[in-house]
């Protein structure tokens, strides 16, 4: 027996969250989690086009952050009793370990950079973008509700990892990286 995919539950235009609450699809909470999801799936989109295997193992660690991130913001802390994975400083020094060694191997920035050169460039800027949106969606929530404060701290770091990361792939690939230089 297989379970179908449309419940028809939110067709009126609310979603439940764990625990079934019911919540309008446009609420911060869903637009939190949501941005979350769209940022998980840019990151697997950065993983198909990978071709270092250590690069993979740590964008599908990246993955499984995200994945338990959304379901910390997809719970209502007040009726689900459901235990959920939790995110911690090491998974922040994972990234930052990951910062620096990629700030070991490019030159250093002397500008901003113009976003581009390489498609899998352009998808680490794409997906650094998303992830500062999910970033902002989800401090918005905390100014409502509480929300643990590593969840925050880790999409910034994570941001920061998605820039150099372009920078990497951009210095591996010799993709000249074009300074921004404002026309006034």
């Amino acid at each position: 027996m297989s379970t179908k995919i449309y419940t028809k539950t939110g067709d009126k235009g609310e979603t439940s969250l764990i625990g079934g609450t019911r919540l309008p699809k446009q609420h911060v909470r869903i637009e939190a989690y949501g941005s979350v999801d769209e940022l998980n799936s840019h990151v697997g989109l950065l993983r198909d086009v990978a071709e270092e295997q250590a690069l993979v193992d740590l964008l599908i660690g990246i993955q499984d952050r995200l994945f338990t991130i959304g379901s910390h913001l997809a719970n209502d802390p007040q009726k689900s009793k459901m235990k959920l994975p939790a995110i911690n400083n090491e998974d922040v020094g994972v990234l930052e370990k990951a910062i620096d060694a990629i700030d070991g191997l490019v030159p250093p920035m002397k500008s901003f950079v113009l976003p581009g050169g390489h498609v899998f460039v352009s998808y680490c800027h794409i997906a650094r973008c998303v992830c500062r949106r999910a970033e902002r969606a989800v401090l918005r929530l905390a100014e409502q509700e509480p929300v643990d404060e590593i969840h925050g701290r880790y999409l910034n770091r994570l941001s920061d990892y998605l820039f150099m990361l372009s920078r990497y792939l951009g210095h591996k690939l010799n993709v000249k990286e074009i300074p921004w230089v404002p026309k006034y």
